[in-house]
This record gives C-alpha cells, structure tokens and sequence, in this order.
C-alpha cells in the first residue's frame, strides 16, 4: 500500500480532527479519580465528542487484527493493560491505578489520535517514573520525524530512551499513519525487534500517530479474552502516549497539542 502524503491544507484538516482529540482527552483525563468507572470516561468521551460535531473514530471501527467493530469511542487500559482496553460499568479505578486513554476523531473525513496516561490520585514512584519515561520517549521519538530520516530512527529514539529508565517497549505495536483513516501505512514499531525490512523514508506531507508504550518488566504481551485488551505478560505496569505528527521541511508539527 502506498504512503499518503497531504498537503498543507489537508495537513489544516486533519489539525482541526486532532485539536478535538486532544480537547475531549483533556476532558476525560481531568475526570480520572478512585471510584470512577471506565464506562464513566467513556460517557464523557462522547458527551464531549458529539458537542464538537466530531465523530468517536474507533466507536464501530474494525480495525484489520479483527473479526468484530470495536464497541467503543476510547480505550481505556489500567495498570498492567497495555493497550485497546475495553471501557466496563464494572471497571471501577482506584487510587494508584495507571490509567492509559486512547481515542481518536473524525472531522470533515479526516482524522486525528492521542493518547495520555495520567495516575488516579497518588501513584508509586515506579509508576510516576513510568509515566515520565514513555512521556520523554514520545517527544524523543517526535524529534526525529523528519524528512529523510526513518520509520526505524523514531523507533530507536523510543529504544533508548525505554533503555535509559531500564524499562521495556511492547512488542507487536506501535503507531501508524494517520489522515483520511484512522490507521494507515507505515507502521511506526515501539521495539527494535519489530522493524524489519520494511523501514520507508520520512516524507514532507506524511502524518503519522507515534505511540511509545513501555512496560516495567516485560516486552511480551498477552490478551485478557475480552477479544481486544492486551497486557502485559508478567502483569507489571504498562503507560501509553501518543500524538498526530505532521511531517514538514521545517520539522515535525504536533497537531494533537492543545
């Protein structure tokens, strides 16, 4: 599949899906407290998605790893959840729990995608470095989104960055390229291992979703049986962040930044 590439005013368009991203996962993120239910983010979520006209980009989504739409607008992964975390009436959050938001928007046909993780009142100091560390890997990553450079070097500035705190990045996943779709060529790999022989070139006018997701002890993942959550294999914490990234001569733009 060939790599889209957008030009400035598409670039506009898919700012204005990723400006309504970010809002409603500000919004959300605020409502982060013990005794919420992840159902409660999730009525949030679109609450404040149908007030911007926008649409909830995974909400009825089937992505390609699945046989069934996926049943909600975000995914909501907790402690050990890496990610694609089902939302549940019955997932209530404690105080400590890590708690991992990704969702994405559709305006005008085209899209944005974010993730954040933010702790439920007082975390560990594990999970406050957690946290830190995939937060640097991201922005480490982003810095190297640039014309000429590789898929791979945005993998390996995650790598090394997951390396300097002594945590893992998953296996398996990563981002994507991102615009008229929610996911789209090239895969943007969290590990290494995962780069492969296919490792394009960086373009003017590719926008892709980078996504560290690290882990405490492990780079292997397991499903949990709900056919979509992914944790991590021995049960440690896992954190999630993302942002839309517009690749430009004069450098990366993120265009999921409030």
């Amino acid at each position: 599949m060939a790599l889209e590439l957008y030009s400035f005013r598409e670039i506009e368009k898919i700012r204005k899906a990723a400006q309504v991203v970010a809002e409603v996962l500000h919004a959300v993120a605020e409502n982060v407290k013990p005794g919420v239910s992840t159902w409660d983010l999730e009525m949030i979520a679109r609450k404040e998605t149908e007030k911007r006209g926008a649409k909830a980009a995974f909400l009825g989504y089937k992505p390609p790893f699945s046989k069934v739409k996926y049943p909600a607008a975000l995914c909501i992964s907790v402690n050990d959840e890496v990610v694609h975390g089902l939302p549940k009436k019955e997932k209530v959050i404690k105080e400590g729990d890590v708690v991992s938001i990704d969702f994405g928007a559709i305006v005008d046909g085209y899209a944005g995608d974010s993730a954040i993780t933010v702790i439920a009142g007082k975390g560990t100091e594990e999970a406050e470095k957690l946290l830190k560390a995939t937060k640097e890997a991201l922005y480490n990553a982003i810095e190297k989104a640039m014309p000429g450079n590789r898929i791979g070097d945005i993998t390996y500035a995650i790598h090394e960055t997951a390396q300097k705190y002594g945590f893992k990045p998953v296996l398996r996943f990563g981002g994507h390229g991102i615009g008229r779709k929610i996911h789209e060529e090239p895969f943007v790999p969290n590990n290494i291992k995962d780069i492969g022989k296919k490792n394009p070139k960086l373009r003017q006018g590719m926008v892709i979703a980078i996504e560290p997701m690290l882990a405490v002890g492990t780079e292997e993942t397991v499903e949990d049986g709900d056919g979509w959550t992914i944790k991590t294999k021995d049960g440690s914490l896992a954190a999630h962040f993302e942002h839309t990234v517009a690749i430009t001569k004069k450098g990366p733009i993120i265009l999921t930044e409030l």
